[in-house]
């Protein structure tokens, strides 16, 4: 991981700004940010919208994994006496799947006061109009039931900004819902360099082939608060209760009936995680002949999903057992991550002149 000063605000000479330049040079690889809302248990959705990126690109990109407990605040102010524990979830899940501490950085957001700093000097850059077009607010506002945003649902995507590029990152791992932020911190990005001095990289959005993973209701989008959702945590019968309540054809009124693959939830389910591709081609050439009942095609699903969540949830447990895990690895992260945001700070400040007084 690069080393970065961590030194006060104080004016630098030429020697110190050439110092940077040759340790930015050193940086190989590019920077990823990703992260979560520490909302509860992780479930398929994010597996597949992000989860499964961090491991596949942890290897070759140096990575940020951010826990945001700022941006729950938006949403669940009746609900704070969870975050303690949705913190702690989100991290055991993310290491269950993969996501390791020695590859990836994670860090909390609140612990990291660079954050909500560089948050202020971003949203004097972005007018009311702009961050009222971010086209996921009205969904943001649906999902918690609220009317009319508040200030700090309304500046939720200039936040994210100040997460990207607190550490500079290059690359942001979003579902195509959340493209848009990504599209807001360019722009971000872009200005600042503009107006003051080229510090920020313009972060670009990698975006999963298999775009959104449908919900067991056959609605577009998994989510908790839907209450769609198979987490990556849920016991086995709860499993498959949900697999046998899930949305298939509803034109489909008898297992003799020619059924319809494309679109069908249970089939996208099969599509994403049974490993047997044999298996799935030769059901959906019976469904759409009506050669195979719902049942069975569920049964099948529930078979390569208990497949697919075993290791997790073995990995999952056997982290529980390590008292302390979860603050040891923030912990760790979080005085990295802070490395970098000091650095970042110090040039934003310089580059604002806002560095008087030895600030």
């Amino acid at each position: 991981m690069t080393s970065r000063a961590t030194s006060g605000f104080a004016t630098r000479s030429e020697s110190d700004t050439s110092s940077d330049n040759e340790t930015e040079t050193k940086r190989t690889r590019k920077r990823i940010l990703t992260g979560d809302r520490p909302t509860g248990k992780l479930h398929l959705g994010q597996y597949v919208g992000t989860l499964q990126n961090r491991v596949r690109l942890q290897d070759d990109y140096e990575t940020f994994l951010l826990v945001a407990d700022y941006h729950m605040l938006t949403s669940r102010l009746t609900k704070l006496e969870e975050i303690e524990q949705n913190i702690r979830d989100d991290v055991i899940d993310n290491l269950a799947v993969g996501v390791d501490p020695e590859k990836v950085t994670y860090f909390l957001q609140s612990r990291v006061p660079e954050i909500p700093e560089l948050h202020l000097y971003f949203s004097m850059l972005v007018s009311v109009p702009r961050a009222m077009r971010v086209p996921t607010l009205k969904d943001h506002m649906r999902d918690a039931n609220v009317r009319e945003p508040s200030y700090g649902m309304l500046g939720y995507p200039i936040l994210q900004a100040a997460d990207i590029l607190i550490v500079k990152g290059d690359l942001v791992p979003v579902g195509k819902d959340n493209e848009s932020h990504v599209e807001v911190a360019r722009e971000i990005a872009r200005r600042f360099n503009e107006l003051f001095r080229p510090i920020f990289p313009e972060p670009q959005s990698l975006i999963p082939e298999i775009g959104l993973l449908p919900g067991i209701d056959g609605r577009e989008k998994m989510g908790k608060s839907l209450g769609n959702a198979i987490n990556l945590s849920d016991a086995t019968a709860t499993v498959e209760k949900k697999v046998m309540s899930m949305y298939t054809d509803p034109k489909r009124i008898r297992p003799t009936d020619p059924g319809t693959v494309e679109g069908n939830p249970v089939f996208t389910y099969h599509d994403t995680f049974n490993s047997d591709k044999a298996e799935v081609a030769e059901l959906k050439e019976r469904y759409r002949k009506g050669g195979v009942g719902d049942v069975e095609v569920k049964r099948r699903l529930f078979v390569a999903l208990e497949r697919f969540l075993e290791p997790i949830r073995a990995r999952r447990a056997e982290i529980e057992r390590k008292p302390g895990i979860v603050d040891e690895i923030l912990e760790a992260g979080t005085a990295r991550a802070r490395v970098e945001a000091i650095q970042t700070l110090h040039e934003v400040r310089e580059a604002m002149r806002l560095d008087y007084f030895g600030a």
